[in-house]
Order: C-alpha cells, then structure tokens, then sequence
C-alpha cells in the first residue's frame, strides 16, 4: 500500500481544501471549489461502492491503456470531460463549503474502512473498470490533484 497517497487523501487534500478560498475561480472548467469537492466526493463514493454503475462505458479495446494511464504518472488533462456527467456542473448538495468538505472525509474514511473489511474487493469504476483498492486509491490521488491544479494548487505546494 501506498502510505504515502492514503495519508494525503486522508489529511492533507482536506487541510488544503479548507485553505482555498470558496472564490476561487477555476483556472478551467466551470465548476465552483464546493461543485468540485461535491464531485470529488462523488468519486469517492464510486470508488468505495456506496454508488455503483454496472456498465463500462469505455470500449474494450481501450481499457487497458487506461489502466496503464492510471498506474503511471501522467497527469489529467485540464477539461477532461467524464462521460456521464452533464455538461453543466451539478447544482451544490451541502448548505456550505465545510460542510462539503466534512461530506469528503467521512466519504474517503468511509472508502476506506470498506476496503479494510473487505480486502479484496474490486469496485467497478465506468471509465477504468474492476479496480481494487490500490488502483482505486491511485485513481483518487490522481483525480484530486488534477482538481488541486485547477484550482491553482500545484503537487510541489502539496508536498512542502
């Protein structure tokens, strides 16, 4: 296990959250920092199985190139668009940003402790597939600093 990103997913992704102002425009996309950390949320939620989608919406033959974009380093690229999202951001479900992000780390404890309880489980994500929990834990960490980044938080401010 990676200590390293279940520890930033866990504390530091929500110790910066909670430092960006809820003004803060996005350096691309047209999501507000709650819409994002609502999103991200979402993700979570997938990831750990609380919301689940019984297709794979990527074709066959890609798959497996995605897995490889997953495991490496390669960062997303800004506007990615995820197909089953609308093309407007959704509306905000929680009445402030702290209580978004509050919703985000019991999300993510939550992720984890299903995957304590259940260790190898795989949990279907429509874009990368059965993942389990590194692979789901590699995908959070990438999507949350893509997010970070557009938001004008780059990976050296998150590692000093």
């Amino acid at each position: 296990m990676d200590a390293e990103k279940l520890e930033f997913l866990r504390v530091r992704f929500a110790h910066l959250l909670k430092k960006l102002p809820s003004d803060t425009p996005p350096q691309w996309g047209r999501m507000t920092v709650q819409q994002m950390i609502e999103h991200f949320s979402g993700a979570v939620r997938v990831a750990s199985g609380s919301t689940s989608y019984p297709e794979i919406v990527s074709a066959p033959d890609h798959l497996e190139k995605l897995r490889q974009f997953l495991q490496s380093d390669k960062p997303f690229r800004e506007n990615t668009k995820h197909p089953l999202l609308p093309e407007d951001p959704l509306p905000v479900r929680n009445a402030s940003l702290e209580e978004a992000i509050r919703e985000l780390q019991a999300e993510i404890e939550n992720f984890v402790s299903v995957f304590e309880k259940q260790p190898s489980l795989l949990t279907r994500n429509p874009i990368f597939g059965d993942l389990n929990f590194e692979e789901n834990m590699q995908l959070l960490y990438k999507h949350a600093l893509h997010h970070l980044k557009q938001f004008g938080i780059t990976l050296n401010e998150t590692t000093a």
